[in-house]
């Protein structure tokens, strides 16, 4: 497996914490990043996937409970959703293309060219091992006690 390496990390984080403030209004902070490789997601969990090619290759996954993804929505779309529907699933989606599109345009910023994949989106109970490339995951929180996780396994 593939060492870790923080320049592959941190656009990512960068990029989370930047849309999730310029588009949700969220000051968001960042947890400590740990590894974790063999992914398990409960039945309150909302994932959205995205592939990750070109220069760099994998995948990043973020996961929201759902009340946290329902609260997101709400923020996106200025008014109350309830259930996970499709505006609120289309509205997690559009978060998650918006962080891993500015992480490319950071890693451009750097001669590295990547394109990513449209998301995928899965909910309840699943795992996920990862034997490609490391996979870090890092809590995003915001109002002190709201977790986003974000799982990168990137390889260069």
């Amino acid at each position: 497996m593939a060492t870790v390496n923080a320049d592959y990390i941190n656009p990512f984080l960068l990029a989370s914490t930047k849309v999730l403030k310029d588009m949700v209004m969220l000051d968001a902070k960042l947890g400590k990043p740990y590894i974790n490789n063999n992914l398990s997601f409960k039945d309150d969990s909302l994932l959205i996937m995205l592939g990750v090619t070109g220069e760099m290759k994998g995948q990043v996954i973020l996961c929201f409970k759902k009340e946290i993804a329902l609260d997101i929505a709400s923020k996106m779309c200025m008014m109350p959703i309830t259930e996970m529907s499709e505006l609120a699933q289309s509205a997690i989606c559009e978060l998650c293309n918006m962080i891993l599109g500015n992480a490319a345009t950071v890693f451009s910023t750097k001669g590295i060219l990547i394109d990513i994949t449209p998301p995928t989106t899965c909910q309840g109970n699943v795992s996920f091992s990862t034997d490609y490339a490391a996979n870090i995951c890092v809590p995003i929180v915001y109002e002190d006690d709201k977790t986003i996780e974000i799982n990168v396994s990137i390889k260069g």
